[in-house]
């Protein structure tokens, strides 16, 4: 994975299957105590008709043409932030912080898990500070959950 080159594009309607399955592989990987709200082919449904055409999208694609990240972008919301478990640790992550912060030079709020520690470690270290813990009260999840805040 590591001698590949990763390039970030915009996703087209054609990313849409091969973000959802990086999506689906990175949540079993990094989140495998969360329940899912939404089975594999709800998850397929919604980068096809929500994510891909409604959001920013972004993708990492592999000079072999493999999907291996995802981002999506809303107005001042970064909406997802998912790397296939093999991509993890290579910089990929940080690409796409990045990248949003030069599409959203604003600032950007976040929501991630509370027992995502990986996560919220990134993100601190990428200079977003937590604005709000709740108790999961209000996402599909029903899991604890933070969010987190970027200004430049």
């Amino acid at each position: 994975m590591d001698e590949d080159v990763i390039v970030l594009r915009r996703a087209g309607e054609s990313d849409a299957r091969g973000a959802a399955e990086v999506w689906l592989r990175s949540f079993a990987a990094a989140l495998p105590g969360v329940r899912r709200a939404h089975s594999d082919d709800e998850v397929r449904e919604w980068f096809t008709h929500v994510v891909v055409p409604g959001m920013e999208t972004w993708v990492a694609e592999t000079d072999g043409g493999d999907l291996v990240g995802v981002l999506a972008l809303s107005d001042d919301e970064l909406e997802q932030l998912y790397l296939s478990p093999e991509a993890r640790g290579q910089g990929l992550g940080e690409r796409f912080v990045v990248l949003a912060k030069e599409r959203r030079p604003a600032g950007l709020d976040l929501w991630t898990f509370q027992v995502n520690t990986p996560a919220r470690r990134f993100y601190e270290r990428h200079g977003f500070v937590v604005a709000e813990e709740t108790d999961g009260a209000r996402n599909e999840e029903k899991e604890p959950d933070v969010r987190y805040v970027w200004r430049p």
